[in-house]
């Protein structure tokens, strides 16, 4: 199990705990919500499991990993448009519907773990592209995910399953 909580402090950064280290994390821009909605920029309060995820070629990350990883194309989105029937799925781009890029020129999803957050059920505007990421520089906050330092991700990467849950701790 890897579990996050709030940084004594600051709600938008967090201590990840896994295989006995303690990692910086950032959190959304509204901290830690119970109630996550889309858009609202909070971190789930929630036990999530790891579903697979993705990584960029050439950005540095293990693809040596128990968890199902595919390579990120320039036509990868996510849905994140509430009507939109692929909602909280992901899509080939363009989409005429609201989505986020997977390809970013950032380092942020060189390495992209898909939680299960919103996924089965998947209800309307309970939130979207929950992931765990690497971090921004300095740590700045997430729109919802939870994110990580690279060398970091490189560390945790191949310890995590799709048994693997990511519970966030307010």
């Amino acid at each position: 199990m890897v579990s996050v909580r709030r940084k004594p402090g600051d709600g938008r950064k967090g201590l990840l705990h896994a295989g006995g280290r303690v990692i910086p994390c950032a959190l959304g821009r509204s901290g830690i919500s119970a109630f996550k909605r889309e858009g609202d920029g909070a971190t789930p309060l929630a036990a999530m499991r790891m579903l697979g995820g993705f990584y960029r070629l050439g950005g540095g990350m293990p693809r040596a990993s128990a968890l199902p990883l595919a390579a990120i194309g320039r036509h990868d989105g996510w849905c994140d448009a509430p009507a939109d029937a692929n909602y909280n799925r992901p899509v080939q781009l363009p989409s005429r519907a609201g989505h986020e890029r997977m390809w970013r020129s950032d380092r942020l999803y060189d390495a992209v773990v898909v939680l299960d957050w919103n996924i089965r059920p998947r209800a309307r505007y309970r939130g979207s592209a929950i992931f765990l990421h690497v971090a921004k520089e300095g740590f700045g906050p997430t729109e919802g995910c939870v994110a990580i330092a690279p060398a970091a991700m490189r560390w945790l990467l191949p310890r995590l399953s799709r048994r693997t849950v990511l519970r966030v701790i307010a």
